[in-house]
């Protein structure tokens, strides 16, 4: 019922979520699917012969799960977008009776809802791909089908839980408490996990120990690179929460302009409100740098070697493809970006809009927003670009190949590729500035 009479703008959220589930069903039904082909050898006829191979099918599953990273990032944007445009519906509720859980888990469910709408749609686009296929899919990859398309509205309500579980709306309305974030929580989440790739890593190392000439089975590298990725994801989060809350705290006792002032104060009330999306953007830049680096290297040590057509063309498609998935990484990353500035102004429209009334100037509280991706982003991906660069040095060093400088581009072009996104919010910006906004609680 709260879904069918949302206004035009939950019906955008709604879309947006839809979206992103579908994209998230997507990535995982192709890694599924590729991987419930196990260790044989198929003529799979896209990719050039990427996907025949196990060796080679097993990356594209690792590129298909480090996809979906960016994908989580911009549900749980478009779950926190909910949170604050349904404050007056929720209010309601609590006005009639129900209690703070009650409400967290309608409000889940709604976002559930939304998630398996685009759960089925990518689940219908997955099954007629695969019965187009020449070969018969096999019974794993009809049980990866089941097991995505059910676990993604599932995933996707526990996921808007949690995105409100520290969000306490009074029955009257008046009153939207969210607890703030310490940084506990990303720390021991980065520790745990950091635990599991350790126990998975030896595991694997206990299973199958190495043997000359013996290849690694198809589904140990796709569940290493995953516990992996949660550990790199975990960091991630904890490295830029943290560098937020260091520049805030350490801008706000120097700044020189209002600007900076008001942007370092927000960042040292809450840091972690952006951390998701910009681990994303940190994930993105070290994938990024490592593989222009990486290709740049590959295709110079190709062409050194003589290597004829079909050679040329089966690792051209690998490289492409790689270079497609994380092309889309990074616009999921940028639009989960702007969807997070585009909520966190909504969140605090009364208090702009008193900013504006007391004579800050609109240019000063613009300069602000902007301020506020700038000053912990710009640290966080010097370190990024750093480290994807050590990759394609490392690359190039081992194969003796020319030394990557290009790849040192891939950082400043995602630098300002955040800051465009960060200002497609100007235009909310300024409705939020009106006078009119001071009404809104």
């Amino acid at each position: 019922m709260l879904t069918s009479g949302s206004d035009r703008g939950e019906g955008r959220r709604i879309a947006l979520t839809a979206v992103g589930a579908a994209l998230a069903a997507g990535c995982a039904l192709a890694a599924g699917v590729l991987a419930s082909l196990g260790d044989g050898r198929y003529a799979v006829p896209v990719a050039s012969g990427v996907l025949d191979e196990p060796g080679t099918r097993s990356g594209v599953v690792v590129a298909l799960l480090l996809l979906l990273v960016p994908v989580l990032g911009f549900l749980g944007q478009c779950a926190r977008i909910g949170a604050v445009h349904r404050d007056r519906r929720l209010a309601g509720l609590r006005l009639a009776g129900a209690t703070p859980a009650q409400v967290r888990r309608i409000a889940a469910l709604e976002t559930g809802l939304a998630c398996a709408v685009g759960s089925v749609v990518a689940t219908v686009c997955a099954v007629v791909v695969l019965l187009r296929f020449g070969e018969r899919p096999t019974a794993g990859a009809w049980v990866a089908v089941v097991v995505v398309a059910v676990a993604v509205p599932v995933l996707g309500a526990v996921a808007g839980g949690l995105a409100l579980r520290r969000v306490v709306a009074s029955p009257l309305g008046q009153v939207r408490r969210v607890t703030t974030r310490s940084g506990r929580g990303p720390a021991r989440l980065f520790l745990v996990s950091l635990l599991a790739t350790a126990a998975v890593a030896l595991f694997a190392a206990v299973t199958s120990p190495p043997a000359p000439g013996r290849m690694v089975s198809a589904w140990k590298a796709p569940l290493e690179v995953a516990v992996a990725l949660l550990t790199v994801g975990a960091g991630a989060v904890w490295l830029s929460g943290t560098v937020a809350a260091v520049v805030g705290r350490t801008l706000a006792r120097r700044a020189r302009s209002a600007a900076t002032l008001i942007a370092a104060e927000r960042l040292s009330d809450d840091p972690w409100a952006p951390a998701r999306t910009h681990a994303a953007v940190l994930l993105v830049t070290v994938v990024g740098t490592g593989f222009v680096g990486v290709r740049q290297s590959m295709l110079e040590l190709l062409h050194q070697e003589g290597r004829d057509a079909q050679d040329m063309a089966f690792y051209q498609a690998g490289l492409d493809l790689t270079a497609v998935a994380i092309a889309v990484a990074l616009a999921i990353t940028l639009s989960g970006l702007a969807v997070g500035t585009a909520e966190s102004l909504s969140s605090r429209r009364r208090a702009l809009a008193a900013q504006a009334a007391a004579g800050v100037p609109r240019a000063v509280l613009n300069r602000a927003l902007l301020l506020e991706t700038a000053l912990p982003l710009a640290p966080a991906l010097l370190l990024a670009g750093i480290g994807g660069l050590v990759i394609g040095v490392g690359y190039s060093v081992l194969t003796a190949s020319v030394v990557p400088w290009a790849a040192l581009l891939v950082p400043i072009g995602i630098y300002a590729a955040c800051l465009l996104a960060a200002a497609t919010a100007l235009p909310l910006h300024h409705r939020s500035l009106a006078p009119g906004a001071l009404r809104h609680g």
